[in-house]
């Protein structure tokens, strides 16, 4: 069997336990398949880059995998059909991440950054003063 890091978008105006019912429809998909699903992880209602179905935001789910390919393509045929999945996103790696994802960390940072803002204190607007003149 094969490992994988899969990621889905879904639609913005579905309900996050909607989303947790594809994922578990979608789990069940491959453990019939004699594969199995190990971390999932939920990063939210987020916006996209670009609008998509004239939504800009979606629901972000990751999914490690570790399963046969034929199984994998079974459940990106069905994520096609579905109306709720925008887009997805399969990746083979050699190994999963055991902690949390690049995502999840961000988050985390976010959460401990307080009420300072984007960049923290910024330096006032304006010329630099100890920049040079320039010679006249």
């Amino acid at each position: 069997m094969a490992l994988y890091e899969h990621v889905f978008l879904a639609r913005q105006d579905i309900s996050q336990q909607q989303v947790e019912s594809l994922v578990e429809h979608y789990k069940s998909l491959i453990s019939e398949s004699e594969g199995s699903i190990g971390k999932v992880e939920y990063w939210g209602l987020k916006s996209i880059a670009y609008r998509i179905n004239k939504s800009r935001k979606a629901h972000y789910v990751l999914m490690n995998i570790d399963a046969v390919p034929a199984a994998v393509a079974e459940m990106e045929r069905q994520m096609r059909i579905n109306e709720d999945v925008m887009r997805f996103m399969t990746i083979r790696v050699e190994e999963h991440e055991e902690d949390q994802s690049v995502m999840m960390q961000k988050r985390d940072r976010d959460d401990r950054r307080g009420d300072r803002g984007d960049r923290g204190g910024r330096p006032p607007r304006g010329p630099r003063r100890d920049a040079e003149k320039p010679a006249e």
